[in-house]
């Protein structure tokens, strides 16, 4: 059927020329309900009232916009808080704290304000997994520790002294538990990195390292920290660099003696910033500086964690700067059961935060070769460990007294006074005098030190003498050298002067000892202060603030 002529419905069948009609008078009806609405709006403005919301879309204003803002960015800012807190928490390895010895020294009690001392053993690792072989790790199996530093963090959080330990230290290894489960044999004159390799695995033993430091110092070690090449190299990028600084130009060849040839310059000589695979090579580098030897290296290595601090210290002690640094490392950290979550390393590092640059010291344990070895010299390293235990800084003070109060100079009450010495001669400082103990009395050798330093001489080294303990103090002498020996003995009154095989050498005998008794008893219930270090060896020691060009070797 067609529609009508002319009509725009011609051509269409009846059933689709319905439904057309039917919708133009739904469309009319809705555009005649629309303008009635904006009459109604109009003339609602127009009688003062309110035109209808319900035509409106309510618009945000500029504080309701920020708020928003301010919540999306503070739920972002949680959530991504959260992601970090638990990758950090999973990135964390702990070792068995089963391992550790069962035979510990005493935990540090708190001082009158409430305050404990923290001992922690730094370890840096070296292995060829997690990536380490790439950055210079060791080419055989196993791990090896090839940086070792008590940090003793004193109870009033105001001073820290780190102590490092050479590898090739002879020490005693306690016995230590292996993988296994079973337990090895106690090892006498071993050398100290030699506990990390017990059990011969890629993750080293960390709690037979912290074994051999509790046997060695008798100092309680509160937490333990492994960080390996991998950790530290992303560490010093997550800082941005670590100002170091060079005595003279390093090659290849030093860091590689087994490349036979000089090689590219890594180094100039002087200050330098370097980050990733360049900071590890510096921490690492032992040849072409001083005598080549770990102790040399050891100096470097504490003025690189002098600068590192300084770095971290100048952004701000606080999880901004702690967060991304702990993110860097803890893929390469292994940890004591008590430091193993995110939440307690942020909070030890925050424990740190008002240490003053110049109250950081490091130092190396008092040491003497012993052939191609390291012996620690006795009686200075105990009196170094009596030190710490006592909370007592390298200077002698005594950190358990209130800031407030201000220092306590050290404690003389106990000490006795020393020898007078004589006015020191212009001459003196080139006399080289060694110091040996014959009395089997802790201490008197440091004693005698100090006299003979007072008198403007120079002590070569503290030791213990080697035979029966003597009588009468004598000072012996070599070739050409009785006249300096004669000088000497005048600072030793009764002491006699005989040949010796070289140099100038103080042999104490019990006449020193009954002249210089040991410390009086102290008052019932205190325990008696330790005699203070030796300036040899507080004099040698780094404060975080000094000149990193400043002493860097040795030899």
């Amino acid at each position: 059927m067609s529609g009508r002529k002319g009509s725009p419905e011609a051509g269409i069948s009846p059933h689709r020329a319905g439904r057309r009609r039917a919708e133009g008078r739904r469309s009319s009806r809705n555009r005649n309900a629309e303008d009635t609405a904006n009459s109604q709006d109009t003339a609602g403005i127009a009688n003062g009232r309110p035109a209808s919301r319900a035509k409106r879309k309510p618009r945000r204003s500029t504080k309701e916009k920020v708020l928003w803002a301010t919540a999306g960015c503070t739920a972002l800012a949680v959530l991504g808080g959260a992601a970090l807190y638990y990758r950090l928490n999973s990135n964390i390895s702990t070792f068995d704290g089963d391992a550790l010895s069962k035979d510990r020294p005493e935990a540090a009690a708190p001082d009158a304000q409430g305050r404990t001392p923290v001992n922690v053993l730094l370890i840096g690792s070296d292995n060829r997994g997690n990536g380490n072989s790439d950055l210079g790790g060791g080419g055989d199996g196993g791990a090896r520790s090839d940086t070792a530093i008590l940090l003793h963090v004193y109870a009033d959080h105001k001073h820290a002294v780190g102590i490092s330990i050479p590898r090739d230290s002879l020490v005693t290894i306690p016995p230590c538990k292996l993988p296994d489960g079973k337990w090895t044999k106690e090892q006498t004159n071993a050398m100290f990195n030699s506990a990390f390799s017990v059990g011969d695995t890629d993750q080293g033993n960390p709690a037979c390292a912290q074994n051999a430091v509790e046997k060695l110092t008798n100092l309680r070690v509160d937490h333990t920290i492994v960080v390996d090449f991998n950790g530290f190299a992303s560490m010093t990028k997550a800082v941005g660099g670590v100002e170091v600084c060079l005595p003279n130009d390093i090659h290849e060849g030093d860091l590689n003696p087994n490349l036979g040839r000089k090689g590219k310059l890594l180094f100039p000589k002087g200050k330098q910033k370097v980050e990733g695979q360049a900071a590890l090579d510096y921490v690492r580098v032992r040849h072409g500086i001083g005598d080549g030897s770990d102790i040399g290296r050891t100096k470097r290595q504490q003025a690189f964690l002098s600068s590192l601090i300084k770095e971290v210290k100048s952004r701000g002690m606080d999880p901004t700067t702690l967060l991304p640094l702990a993110d860097a490392a803890t893929g390469s950290l292994t940890v004591d059961p008590g430091l193993g979550s995110a939440a307690k390393l942020l909070s030890f590092a925050m424990s740190l935060k008002d240490v003053d640059l110049h109250d950081v010291k490091f130092l190396t344990v008092p040491w003497r070769y012993e052939g191609p070895r390291v012996a620690l010299v006795h009686p200075d390293v105990d009196q170094l460990w009596a030190a710490l235990k006592a909370d007592r800084t390298i200077d002698g003070q005594d950190a358990s007294v209130p800031a407030e109060t201000g220092s306590a100079a050290p404690d003389t009450a106990a000490t006795p006074t020393p020898t007078p010495t004589p006015t020191p001669d212009a001459g003196a400082a080139a006399v080289k005098v060694s110091v040996l103990n014959s009395t089997g009395e802790t201490g008197l050798g440091s004693r005698a030190a100090e006299t003979v330093k007072g008198a403007g001489y120079t002590v070569a080294s503290v030791g213990n003498a080697v035979g029966k303990p003597r009588g009468t103090t004598v000072v012996e002498y070599g070739t050409g050298e009785r006249s300096a020996a004669e000088a000497v003995a005048k600072l030793f009154p009764g002491a006699t002067v005989q040949p010796g095989a070289r140099g100038v050498s103080v042999v104490l005998g019990h006449d020193f000892a009954a002249a210089n008794p040991a410390a009086t008893t102290a008052p019932s219930g205190s325990a008696a202060a330790p005699a203070p270090l030796p300036s040899s060896v507080s004099g040698a020691a780094r404060s975080a603030d000094d000149d990193p060009c400043a002493n860097l070797s040795y030899g």
